[in-house]
């Protein structure tokens, strides 16, 4: 077999992840836009960005890039790599919550269990940001952030592991899981490419 090059295109399997990827239909309260991934960390990547607006407030932002390497990476265990970053405003007394770090990374695990997201390999970190305005912001008062930063190895359809980080972007801005078996209507906007 005759070794594929960049004027052949993307691998198949890359074209349906992410067909996979535009596929996934998120809560109407967030918009995707596509944007330029990272080009030096894998042959392959498309990236998608996020904003969590509610009732005209952005609650939320948040990446998600889909890295695809047909060779393989040993780190990742795998050919394809999700990355992913989620922020949200909290309230700032729950900075100091010892209990946050770790309850943050189980947004993540168990919204990609609740998507049957399969997936190997993950690692990233949580942090939060607690941070008051003086002099010429001390009227900006103060703020208080969770940032999530992940990545994992996605196993099966890319698709729901959209839908599990878009869910923990909803959760880390507070906002309630939609019931069992209620689908999220597509926005009236629709999606931004």
């Amino acid at each position: 077999m005759a070794a594929r090059t960049e004027l052949d295109g993307p691998p198949t399997e890359f074209v349906t992840a992410v067909e996979q990827m535009r596929s996934a239909r998120v809560r109407p309260e967030i918009t995707l836009e596509e944007l330029t991934a990272p080009q030096r960390i894998a042959p392959y990547a498309r990236a998608v960005t996020a904003d969590l607006v509610v009732d005209g407030v952005e609650l939320g932002t948040g990446r998600l890039v889909l890295l695809h390497d047909p060779a393989g990476n040993e780190a990742w265990h795998g050919t394809f790599r999700c990355v992913a970053f989620a922020r949200a405003e909290i309230e700032a007394e729950m900075t100091t919550d010892p209990a946050l770090s770790a309850v943050g990374w189980s947004w993540l695990t168990d919204a990609l269990l609740d998507h049957d997201a399969e997936f190997v390999a993950p690692s990233g970190t949580v942090t939060t940001v607690a941070s008051e305005g003086f002099g010429g912001m001390a009227e900006d008062g103060g703020k208080a952030e969770i940032e999530i930063r992940a990545s994992w190895t996605p196993v099966g359809d890319v698709a729901s592991h959209v839908l599990a980080w878009a869910d923990l972007l909803c959760t880390a801005a507070g906002l309630p899981p939609l019931p069992p078996g209620v689908v999220s209507m597509p926005s009236r906007r629709g999606r931004r490419s």
